[in-house]
């Protein structure tokens, strides 16, 4: 199955929802917390969220990642103290849905290479996140890194 999620570019909680099928079309189904984490929504165009701390008031605005949402952007620029870029560790031997030739891991690290020495954040803090480190742990003995990482030995 681990091998065919590249070609066919199935997201990464599929196997779960299929491996708790029967449960989940249980009458009187509640999701559970884990359900709940792992269902995906793509962000779609900029969402706001406006969040006080400690008497600090944060505006952490979430930005949809696929090529055709990246235009959007542009408008949440100003005064950005930190970008939190956060991107799938898992995806490194799968392809971006709107083109098949470029690989999600590649197309991520060069996003944020671009972001980083753009000219909007030359004083801003990066913070590089990476997840899904438990889908990468199961991966990373089936598939090797180098499908990404061409020049990497270790």
């Amino acid at each position: 199955m681990l091998r065919d999620k590249t070609v066919y570019n199935i997201d990464d909680s599929t196997i779960y929802f299929l491996e708790n099928f029967s449960r989940i079309t249980e009458k009187g189904y509640l999701p559970t917390e884990e359900d709940i984490l792992k269902s995906r929504v793509p962000t779609s165009g900029v969402i706001q969220y406006k969040i006080m701390l400690k008497n600090f008031n944060f505006r952490i605005f979430d930005v949809g990642g696929q090529r055709a949402q990246r235009r959007k952007w542009l408008h949440v620029f100003d005064d950005v103290h930190a970008v939190l870029f956060i991107t799938s560790l898992s995806e490194y031997d799968q392809v971006l849905r709107e083109d098949s030739t470029v690989n999600r891991m590649k197309e991520s690290l060069n996003l944020f290479e671009k972001i980083c020495n753009g000219r909007y954040f030359f004083n801003t803090a990066m913070i590089l996140f990476l997840n899904k480190i438990d889908l990468f742990e199961i991966k990373i003995k089936h598939t090797n890194i180098t499908v990404a990482l061409t020049s990497y030995k270790g």
